[in-house]
Protein backbone atom coordinates (compact mmCIF):
# COMPACT_ATOMS: atom_id res chain seq x y z
CA UNK A 1 0.00 0.00 0.00
CA UNK A 2 1.55 3.54 -0.99
CA UNK A 3 1.66 5.79 1.53
CA UNK A 4 -1.02 8.46 1.69
CA UNK A 5 -0.11 12.17 0.45
CA UNK A 6 -0.54 14.56 3.28
CA UNK A 7 -3.83 16.49 3.11
CA UNK A 8 -2.52 19.81 2.54
CA UNK A 9 -0.61 18.78 -0.40
CA UNK A 10 -3.64 16.90 -1.90
CA UNK A 11 -5.76 20.19 -1.77
CA UNK A 12 -3.31 22.21 -3.69
CA UNK A 13 -2.90 19.94 -5.97
CA UNK A 14 -6.73 19.51 -6.90
CA UNK A 15 -7.23 23.28 -6.94
CA UNK A 16 -4.19 23.64 -9.86
CA UNK A 17 -4.83 22.78 -14.00
CA UNK A 18 -2.86 21.09 -15.88
CA UNK A 19 -1.60 24.69 -16.93
CA UNK A 20 -0.82 25.95 -14.00
CA UNK A 21 2.57 25.46 -12.03
CA UNK A 22 1.79 24.92 -8.21
CA UNK A 23 2.90 27.66 -5.88
CA UNK A 24 6.69 27.57 -4.17
CA UNK A 25 7.16 25.72 -1.31
CA UNK A 26 6.98 27.46 2.45
CA UNK A 27 9.74 28.20 3.62
CA UNK A 28 9.85 27.09 7.60
CA UNK A 29 9.65 29.86 10.21
CA UNK A 30 12.65 30.36 12.12
CA UNK A 31 12.71 29.60 15.81
CA UNK A 32 12.66 32.58 18.07
CA UNK A 33 14.42 32.19 21.20
CA UNK A 34 13.41 34.45 24.09
CA UNK A 35 16.46 35.71 26.65
CA UNK A 36 16.07 36.73 29.89
CA UNK A 37 15.00 39.65 31.18
CA UNK A 38 17.77 42.59 31.44
CA UNK A 39 18.66 43.64 34.66
CA UNK A 40 17.31 46.66 36.61
CA UNK A 41 18.68 49.76 35.98
CA UNK A 42 19.49 50.40 39.87
CA UNK A 43 21.75 47.10 39.28
CA UNK A 44 22.75 47.48 35.95
CA UNK A 45 26.77 48.74 37.12
CA UNK A 46 27.81 48.48 33.64
CA UNK A 47 25.50 50.72 31.90
CA UNK A 48 26.66 53.57 33.90
CA UNK A 49 27.64 56.68 32.73
CA UNK A 50 28.74 60.09 34.32
CA UNK A 51 25.05 61.56 33.37
CA UNK A 52 23.40 58.78 35.16
CA UNK A 53 22.35 59.15 39.42
CA UNK A 54 23.32 55.79 40.18
CA UNK A 55 26.29 55.79 42.54
CA UNK A 56 28.08 52.08 42.85
CA UNK A 57 26.44 50.06 44.98
CA UNK A 58 28.13 50.19 48.59
CA UNK A 59 30.28 46.62 47.49
CA UNK A 60 31.61 48.50 44.64
CA UNK A 61 32.47 51.64 46.73
CA UNK A 62 34.55 49.69 49.56
CA UNK A 63 36.29 48.14 47.02
CA UNK A 64 37.19 50.19 45.33
CA UNK A 65 38.49 52.30 48.36
CA UNK A 66 40.58 49.78 50.08
CA UNK A 67 42.66 48.78 47.06
CA UNK A 68 45.95 49.99 46.89
CA UNK A 69 46.73 49.16 43.79
CA UNK A 70 43.56 50.94 42.83
CA UNK A 71 44.23 54.09 44.41
CA UNK A 72 47.91 53.97 42.87
CA UNK A 73 46.95 53.77 39.50
CA UNK A 74 44.55 56.33 39.63
CA UNK A 75 47.23 58.61 41.40
CA UNK A 76 49.66 57.66 38.36
CA UNK A 77 46.98 58.93 35.86
CA UNK A 78 46.07 62.20 37.30
CA UNK A 79 50.20 62.55 37.90
CA UNK A 80 50.30 61.60 33.90
CA UNK A 81 47.40 63.94 33.15
CA UNK A 82 48.57 67.21 31.11
CA UNK A 83 47.79 70.56 32.57
CA UNK A 84 44.96 71.57 30.76
CA UNK A 85 45.78 74.31 27.95
CA UNK A 86 42.50 76.74 28.52
CA UNK A 87 43.81 77.64 31.69
CA UNK A 88 45.23 80.97 32.47
CA UNK A 89 49.21 81.16 32.40
CA UNK A 90 49.47 81.96 36.09
CA UNK A 91 47.57 79.03 37.14
CA UNK A 92 49.47 77.26 34.61
CA UNK A 93 52.92 78.25 36.16
CA UNK A 94 50.89 77.12 40.06
CA UNK A 95 49.67 73.87 38.93
CA UNK A 96 53.05 73.38 38.04
CA UNK A 97 54.45 73.74 40.84
CA UNK A 98 52.26 71.28 42.91
CA UNK A 99 53.69 68.18 43.75
CA UNK A 100 51.21 64.45 44.34
CA UNK A 101 51.26 62.67 46.77
CA UNK A 102 51.23 58.69 45.74
CA UNK A 103 48.94 57.50 48.59
CA UNK A 104 45.83 59.94 48.23
CA UNK A 105 46.67 60.97 44.56
CA UNK A 106 46.07 64.55 45.35
CA UNK A 107 48.52 67.07 44.52
CA UNK A 108 49.33 70.12 46.80
CA UNK A 109 51.83 73.05 46.49
CA UNK A 110 54.64 72.52 49.33
CA UNK A 111 53.61 74.03 52.29
CA UNK A 112 53.90 73.27 55.92
CA UNK A 113 51.89 70.73 57.66
CA UNK A 114 48.10 71.81 59.36
CA UNK A 115 48.75 73.46 62.63
CA UNK A 116 46.83 70.99 64.75
CA UNK A 117 49.94 68.65 63.51
CA UNK A 118 52.77 70.72 63.14
CA UNK A 119 52.25 71.61 67.28
CA UNK A 120 50.94 68.53 68.89
CA UNK A 121 49.70 68.74 72.40
CA UNK A 122 50.54 66.82 75.49
CA UNK A 123 47.54 66.07 77.54
CA UNK A 124 48.78 68.07 80.88
CA UNK A 125 45.47 69.07 82.12
CA UNK A 126 45.04 70.23 85.52
CA UNK A 127 42.61 68.17 87.87
CA UNK A 128 40.33 70.92 90.01
CA UNK A 129 38.00 69.88 92.63
CA UNK A 130 35.00 71.33 92.95
CA UNK A 131 35.04 73.71 95.91
CA UNK A 132 33.90 77.06 97.37
CA UNK A 133 35.51 80.12 96.93
CA UNK A 134 35.56 83.28 99.06
CA UNK A 135 36.70 86.85 97.59
CA UNK A 136 39.52 88.10 99.09
CA UNK A 137 40.64 92.14 98.95
CA UNK A 138 42.13 92.74 95.69
CA UNK A 139 40.67 89.66 93.98
CA UNK A 140 39.65 89.22 89.99
CA UNK A 141 38.36 86.63 88.48
CA UNK A 142 40.89 86.17 86.60
CA UNK A 143 42.90 86.24 89.28
CA UNK A 144 41.25 83.92 91.16
CA UNK A 145 40.87 82.09 88.20
CA UNK A 146 44.97 81.47 88.10
CA UNK A 147 45.23 80.68 91.64
CA UNK A 148 42.41 77.96 91.71
CA UNK A 149 43.61 76.39 87.86
CA UNK A 150 40.09 77.05 86.30
CA UNK A 151 38.64 78.70 83.44
CA UNK A 152 37.26 82.15 84.52
CA UNK A 153 34.78 81.67 82.14
CA UNK A 154 33.72 78.16 83.66
CA UNK A 155 33.47 80.39 87.00
CA UNK A 156 31.77 83.00 85.80
CA UNK A 157 28.61 80.56 83.92
CA UNK A 158 28.74 78.57 87.84
CA UNK A 159 27.77 81.86 88.85
CA UNK A 160 26.17 83.49 87.17
CA UNK A 161 28.44 86.60 86.47
CA UNK A 162 28.22 89.05 83.15
CA UNK A 163 30.57 91.47 82.03
CA UNK A 164 32.64 92.86 83.36
CA UNK A 165 32.36 89.92 86.01
CA UNK A 166 31.77 92.57 89.14
CA UNK A 167 32.76 90.52 92.56
CA UNK A 168 32.78 91.76 95.91
CA UNK A 169 34.99 91.44 98.92
CA UNK A 170 33.94 88.25 101.27
CA UNK A 171 31.27 86.88 98.40
CA UNK A 172 31.63 82.84 98.03
CA UNK A 173 32.18 81.65 94.40
CA UNK A 174 31.85 77.88 93.37
CA UNK A 175 34.84 76.62 91.43
CA UNK A 176 33.59 74.25 89.10
CA UNK A 177 35.78 70.92 89.45
CA UNK A 178 36.99 69.21 86.09
CA UNK A 179 39.88 69.23 84.13
CA UNK A 180 41.72 72.42 82.88
CA UNK A 181 43.92 72.21 79.93
CA UNK A 182 46.07 75.84 79.84
CA UNK A 183 46.36 76.43 76.07
CA UNK A 184 49.39 77.71 75.04
CA UNK A 185 50.96 79.48 72.07
CA UNK A 186 49.90 78.08 68.25
CA UNK A 187 47.99 75.35 69.83
CA UNK A 188 44.83 74.41 67.78
CA UNK A 189 41.08 72.84 68.88
CA UNK A 190 41.64 70.16 66.95
CA UNK A 191 45.16 69.20 68.74
CA UNK A 192 43.87 69.68 72.16
CA UNK A 193 40.69 67.48 71.33
CA UNK A 194 43.12 64.42 69.48
CA UNK A 195 45.35 64.93 72.32
CA UNK A 196 42.21 63.48 75.19
CA UNK A 197 40.79 61.78 72.81
CA UNK A 198 37.35 63.53 72.54
CA UNK A 199 35.28 65.25 69.80
CA UNK A 200 36.34 68.31 69.62
CA UNK A 201 32.77 69.37 69.62
CA UNK A 202 31.86 68.34 72.64
CA UNK A 203 34.65 70.53 74.17
CA UNK A 204 33.08 73.34 72.40
CA UNK A 205 29.68 72.27 74.49
CA UNK A 206 31.42 72.06 77.53
CA UNK A 207 32.76 75.48 77.22
CA UNK A 208 29.99 77.29 75.68
CA UNK A 209 32.53 78.65 72.74
CA UNK A 210 30.87 80.63 70.27
CA UNK A 211 31.89 82.02 66.65
CA UNK A 212 34.55 82.66 65.60
CA UNK A 213 35.73 79.75 68.28
CA UNK A 214 39.06 81.71 68.67
CA UNK A 215 41.45 80.67 71.43
CA UNK A 216 43.57 82.56 73.28
CA UNK A 217 47.31 82.07 75.00
CA UNK A 218 46.98 81.43 78.71
CA UNK A 219 43.04 80.47 78.63
CA UNK A 220 41.77 77.41 80.52
CA UNK A 221 39.67 74.79 78.98
CA UNK A 222 37.36 72.17 80.48
CA UNK A 223 38.49 69.21 79.43
CA UNK A 224 34.79 66.62 79.03
CA UNK A 225 34.74 63.40 80.22
CA UNK A 226 36.79 61.11 82.50
CA UNK A 227 40.26 60.74 81.79
CA UNK A 228 41.70 57.48 79.94
CA UNK A 229 44.70 56.58 81.07
CA UNK A 230 45.19 53.01 79.73
CA UNK A 231 44.93 54.79 76.77
CA UNK A 232 47.84 56.11 74.79
CA UNK A 233 48.43 59.63 73.49
CA UNK A 234 48.54 57.78 69.98
CA UNK A 235 45.64 55.92 70.19
CA UNK A 236 44.03 58.60 71.44
CA UNK A 237 45.24 61.12 68.36
CA UNK A 238 44.19 58.19 66.03
CA UNK A 239 40.40 57.56 67.57
CA UNK A 240 40.34 61.29 66.76
CA UNK A 241 37.79 61.73 63.42
CA UNK A 242 38.90 65.40 61.59
CA UNK A 243 35.52 66.79 59.43
CA UNK A 244 34.48 70.15 58.17
CA UNK A 245 33.31 71.43 61.24
CA UNK A 246 36.68 70.81 63.83
CA UNK A 247 38.31 72.40 60.82
CA UNK A 248 35.87 75.55 60.86
CA UNK A 249 35.76 75.87 64.60
CA UNK A 250 39.00 74.22 65.97
CA UNK A 251 41.37 74.63 63.10
CA UNK A 252 43.16 78.27 64.16
CA UNK A 253 45.75 78.51 65.74
CA UNK A 254 45.96 80.44 69.70
CA UNK A 255 45.81 84.42 69.38
CA UNK A 256 48.67 84.84 71.42
CA UNK A 257 48.02 88.60 74.21
CA UNK A 258 47.94 91.59 72.48
CA UNK A 259 49.00 89.81 69.52
CA UNK A 260 47.26 90.73 66.03
CA UNK A 261 46.43 88.12 64.11
CA UNK A 262 48.30 88.15 60.25
CA UNK A 263 46.66 89.50 57.19
CA UNK A 264 45.81 87.42 54.05
CA UNK A 265 48.49 87.01 51.40
CA UNK A 266 48.14 88.05 48.07
CA UNK A 267 50.20 84.97 46.75
CA UNK A 268 51.10 81.20 46.93
CA UNK A 269 54.62 81.95 46.72
CA UNK A 270 53.95 83.56 50.59
CA UNK A 271 53.45 80.72 52.97
CA UNK A 272 52.30 81.31 56.25
CA UNK A 273 53.88 79.60 58.98
CA UNK A 274 51.01 76.60 60.35
CA UNK A 275 50.84 78.42 63.88
CA UNK A 276 50.25 82.19 62.57
CA UNK A 277 46.44 83.01 63.09
CA UNK A 278 44.79 84.56 60.11
CA UNK A 279 42.07 87.47 60.58
CA UNK A 280 39.01 86.18 59.71
CA UNK A 281 37.10 88.03 56.62
CA UNK A 282 34.49 90.70 57.19
CA UNK A 283 31.37 92.01 55.32
CA UNK A 284 28.76 90.05 53.37
CA UNK A 285 29.75 88.04 50.18
CA UNK A 286 27.35 88.98 48.31
CA UNK A 287 25.97 86.83 45.23
CA UNK A 288 27.47 83.26 45.36
CA UNK A 289 28.48 82.24 42.11
CA UNK A 290 28.89 78.15 40.32
CA UNK A 291 32.12 76.97 41.37
CA UNK A 292 31.87 74.74 38.15
CA UNK A 293 29.78 73.92 35.35
CA UNK A 294 28.49 70.32 35.15
CA UNK A 295 25.59 67.77 35.65
CA UNK A 296 24.47 67.61 39.51
CA UNK A 297 24.19 64.40 40.25
CA UNK A 298 23.44 64.52 44.09
CA UNK A 299 21.69 66.75 46.09
CA UNK A 300 21.90 68.59 49.41
CA UNK A 301 20.11 66.52 51.58
CA UNK A 302 19.50 62.33 52.75
CA UNK A 303 20.20 60.01 49.69
CA UNK A 304 18.84 56.96 49.31
CA UNK A 305 21.32 54.72 51.36
CA UNK A 306 20.17 56.69 54.59
CA UNK A 307 23.48 58.87 54.48
CA UNK A 308 23.45 62.69 54.60
CA UNK A 309 24.42 64.90 51.82
CA UNK A 310 25.93 68.15 53.35
CA UNK A 311 26.57 69.77 50.00
CA UNK A 312 25.89 69.14 45.86
CA UNK A 313 28.04 66.98 43.59
CA UNK A 314 28.58 67.98 40.19
CA UNK A 315 29.84 65.30 37.75
CA UNK A 316 32.59 67.30 35.75
CA UNK A 317 35.40 66.17 33.20
CA UNK A 318 38.98 65.06 34.82
CA UNK A 319 41.06 68.61 35.70
CA UNK A 320 37.58 71.02 35.36
CA UNK A 321 38.63 74.11 37.07
CA UNK A 322 37.43 74.71 40.57
CA UNK A 323 36.32 78.39 40.62
CA UNK A 324 35.75 80.37 44.29
CA UNK A 325 32.07 80.94 44.89
CA UNK A 326 32.93 84.42 46.41
CA UNK A 327 35.52 86.30 47.97
CA UNK A 328 37.18 85.43 50.69
CA UNK A 329 40.47 83.57 53.19
CA UNK A 330 41.54 80.17 52.60
CA UNK A 331 41.20 78.60 55.46
CA UNK A 332 42.16 75.14 54.63
CA UNK A 333 44.12 72.81 51.77
CA UNK A 334 44.46 69.58 51.95
CA UNK A 335 43.46 65.59 51.93
CA UNK A 336 43.14 65.48 55.77
CA UNK A 337 39.25 64.15 55.18
CA UNK A 338 39.70 60.84 53.64
CA UNK A 339 36.16 60.59 52.31
CA UNK A 340 36.82 64.57 50.42
CA UNK A 341 40.16 63.51 49.19
CA UNK A 342 41.68 67.25 47.62
CA UNK A 343 39.44 69.33 49.83
CA UNK A 344 39.92 73.38 49.89
CA UNK A 345 37.72 75.11 52.66
CA UNK A 346 37.42 79.04 52.02
CA UNK A 347 36.04 81.44 54.95
CA UNK A 348 33.44 84.52 53.43
CA UNK A 349 32.46 87.42 55.77
CA UNK A 350 29.01 87.12 57.53
CA UNK A 351 29.74 84.24 58.49
CA UNK A 352 29.61 81.57 55.83
CA UNK A 353 32.04 78.85 54.17
CA UNK A 354 32.60 77.30 50.74
CA UNK A 355 33.94 73.51 50.91
CA UNK A 356 35.45 71.71 47.56
CA UNK A 357 36.00 68.16 47.62
CA UNK A 358 37.53 65.24 45.35
CA UNK A 359 39.86 68.14 43.66
CA UNK A 360 42.98 66.42 42.11
CA UNK A 361 45.38 69.54 42.52
CA UNK A 362 44.96 72.26 45.04
CA UNK A 363 45.96 75.57 43.29
CA UNK A 364 45.80 78.40 47.07
CA UNK A 365 47.99 78.04 50.24
CA UNK A 366 46.18 78.37 53.63
CA UNK A 367 45.71 81.95 54.38
CA UNK A 368 45.17 83.02 51.11
CA UNK A 369 42.85 85.82 50.19
CA UNK A 370 40.91 84.80 46.86
CA UNK A 371 38.53 86.44 44.62
CA UNK A 372 35.22 85.59 43.49
CA UNK A 373 35.80 83.49 40.26
CA UNK A 374 39.38 82.42 40.97
CA UNK A 375 40.90 79.09 40.00
CA UNK A 376 41.39 77.22 43.19
CA UNK A 377 41.68 73.58 41.96
CA UNK A 378 41.43 71.08 39.03
CA UNK A 379 38.47 69.02 40.02
CA UNK A 380 39.76 64.91 40.36
CA UNK A 381 37.57 61.98 41.26
CA UNK A 382 40.13 61.61 45.32
CA UNK A 383 38.69 60.56 48.18
CA UNK A 384 35.73 58.83 48.02
CA UNK A 385 34.36 60.34 44.68
CA UNK A 386 32.27 58.03 42.25
CA UNK A 387 33.65 59.88 39.37
CA UNK A 388 35.01 62.91 38.52
CA UNK A 389 33.00 65.66 40.51
CA UNK A 390 32.89 68.31 42.70
CA UNK A 391 31.68 67.66 46.21
CA UNK A 392 30.44 71.63 47.12
CA UNK A 393 29.05 72.85 50.18
CA UNK A 394 27.96 76.39 51.70
CA UNK A 395 27.82 76.70 55.33
CA UNK A 396 26.51 79.33 57.58
CA UNK A 397 28.49 79.15 60.86
CA UNK A 398 28.45 75.91 61.26
CA UNK A 399 25.49 74.75 60.10
CA UNK A 400 25.44 73.04 56.16
CA UNK A 401 22.55 74.86 53.93
CA UNK A 402 21.11 73.74 50.70
CA UNK A 403 23.84 75.39 47.96
CA UNK A 404 21.13 75.31 45.13
CA UNK A 405 18.96 77.73 47.26
CA UNK A 406 22.09 80.41 47.44
CA UNK A 407 23.39 79.80 43.81
CA UNK A 408 21.79 81.38 40.62
CA UNK A 409 19.18 79.72 38.51
CA UNK A 410 20.84 77.93 35.74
Amino acid sequence: MKPLLPLCLLLVLAGCSDDEAPPPPIRPVATLTLSAPPPARGDDRWSRTASDNYPPRDDERSAARNNPSSRRTRADERDSAPIPRNLPAADRNVAARTVIDKQTGVAQLPAPAPAWEARPVQADATEVATQDYEVAVGDTLSRIADRTSAADEAIARANDLTEPYTIRVGQRLTIPGGRYHLVRAGQTGIAIARAYGVPWSQVIAANQLAEPYTLRTGQCVLIPGEPTRTVSAAQRAAAFQLDVDSILTGGEPAVAVNQAPAKPVATTRRVLAATTPVVAPIGTPGQFAWPAIGQLVRRFGPGGSGERNDGIKIAVPLQTPIKATADGTVAYVGDGIAALGGLVIIRHGNGWTSVYGHASKLLVQRGQAVKKGQTIALSGDTGFADRPELHFELRKGRTPVDPIRQLPLR
